[in-house]
This record gives C-alpha cells, structure tokens and sequence, in this order.
C-alpha cells in the first residue's frame, strides 16, 4: 500500500522568500506582516490582511460614493488618527513590536514605517494615490492630489510643509556636505519607496534593536530575511556572518564573510573582516560581546 503524500508547510523564511522573490507584484503587506513570524511562527498573515480590509470595509461606509480625493483625505486622516487611535509610540519607540503589523493593528502604536504602511494601504482602498516615502530618518506618506502633493508624517499626524521637511532633512544634508557628497533637492527624497525598500526599513530597524541588545538568536533570522531580499548586498551577507560567528556557527560565518570579502574589495572593513575570515579558520574566532 502506497504511503499518504505528507505536506510540510514552508517555514517562515521559505514563505517569506516566496513572497519577496519578483518585484513585480510584491504583496508588501503580507511580506511586512510575515517578519512577526519570527516572534510568532503561528501567525496567521491572511488574519492580518482581513483584518485590514475590515478597516477599510468600516471607512468606505463611511465616505459618500461623490466624495472627491481632498474630501477622502479628510475622512482617511479623521478615521487614522482620531477615529481609530493609530498613532506613534513614542513611549518604546525601540519595542520590536512596533514593527509587527500585527501588533500595530493591535495597540493602534507603531514606528513611522509600520503606520505609513497600515495608511498607505487604507488610503489606497479608498481610491486615494498613496505611497510610503523612505524618507532620510523618518518614513512618510505622499499622496498625490489633484491640488499637488500632500505629504503626512504617519507619526504625528502631521501634514508637513515644505519648508518642515526642509529642516528635517538640514541634518542629513549637513553630514553629505561634509563628507563631500552633492547636493540633492528635496523632491529626490519624495519618491516613492518600492517594496523592497521598505521591508528592507523594517528589517534594518529590527536589526539595529536586536544588534544593540546583543540578542544574537533574535537577529539571526533578520539578517537571514535581509539576505533573501537583498541577496546582492555584500554588507547583508557581512553582518550575518558576524552573527553566526556569535553563535558559534563558524562554517555559516566563514561562508558569509568569504563572499563578503570577495564582493566587496574596497570596503573600508574589507582587512579587518578578512582577519576575521582567518581566525574563523584556524578556529580562533572571537565571539562578540
């Protein structure tokens, strides 16, 4: 007798490739939804998306079928932020659930990235031309209208005039001056920000949490998941490598620092991470602390 076909569902990293492998038709927010699978390996994404379109379900009741695009803002920002209470956490800002949709959607709290998606996608079911901008230390919203653009910090609340992004983004200017970087206008930093781009945010915010907690077990998987979106990026491969050496995975880490040193010969780390290379080795490899 035969035996019965077994399905093995994919892991989290499987799905979450899956989902990243073509630009063309990236589900962004299930791919965002997905990185809480890391924290929460049974979480439900389709549960994250319905959940989603319920909202939006809500808001569509809400706005008169001849509503034109500035009447629509209005009801979305009321809706957003007052409505349903979504807002900044400013009180943890650097808690990693401010990058699970799951638990914005849940604590109405996030971090700009996570609100300007939940906006984003909320503004788009009600016919509204909107898009996440990445921008320099700050993720925003743009939306196109027949007046212009509009552009809201996700955060706040806040409709940001020109001359408000202007001085948010004096400081970044300030550091490309110094280091001899040109100078670029301000609508440069208003496009809107692909897909890729965005998980890439997402990841590199928990990244830089985990990295500072020393929580090497919490930031493997994201520096696994910036590989797979990212697999051209040399410093992605670099930086797992560094957390598998931490782990004492020191064949994994030899293999990410191998390619990194090859990839990327005039990085200003290039020696010292090919000194590492070489301890890995001869079985010398300092753990980080």
């Amino acid at each position: 007798m035969a035996g019965s076909l077994q399905f093995q569902p994919p892991t989290p990293l499987e799905y979450f490739a899956s989902l990243v492998a073509d630009d063309a038709g990236l589900p962004l927010i299930e791919a965002a939804a997905s990185i809480a699978q890391d924290e929460f390996p049974q979480l439900d994404t389709q549960g994250v998306l319905s959940e989603l379109d319920s909202l939006a379900h809500k808001l569509r009741r809400r706005i008169p079928a001849d509503a034109v695009p500035v009447q629509r803002l209005r009801w979305m920002n009321r809706y957003f932020f007052q409505e349903s209470g979504f807002a900044g956490n400013a009180n943890d800002y650097y808690d990693p659930g401010n990058s699970y949709l799951h638990h914005v959607l849940e604590t109405r709290r996030g971090i700009p990235v996570t609100l300007a998606l939940l906006y984003v996608e909320l503004a788009t079911q009600i016919g509204l031309d909107a898009h996440g901008v990445s921008f320099p230390g700050h993720f925003l919203v743009k939306l196109r209208m027949p007046q212009g653009e509009v552009v809201i910090d996700p955060f706040s609340g806040r409709s940001l005039s020109r001359e408000a992004l202007e001085e948010m983004l004096a400081p970044y200017k300030r550091g490309a001056a110094a280091a001899g970087r040109p100078d670029v206008p301000l609508g440069v930093f208003l496009q809107a920000a692909p897909g890729r781009d965005v998980l890439a945010r997402m990841l590199r915010n928990l990244k830089e949490i985990h990295r500072g907690a020393e929580d090497w077990a919490r930031l493997l998987p994201v520096t696994e998941r910036l590989v797979i979106l990212l697999p051209e990026i040399a410093a992605e491969h670099r930086d797992r490598g560094l957390v598998y050496a931490a782990l004492g995975c020191d064949k994994a880490a030899a293999i990410d620092l191998a390619f990194y040193v090859e990839q990327a010969p005039e990085a200003p780390d290039r020696d010292a991470i090919a000194r590492r290379l070489a301890l890995l080795a001869h079985g010398r490899s300092p753990r980080l602390h």
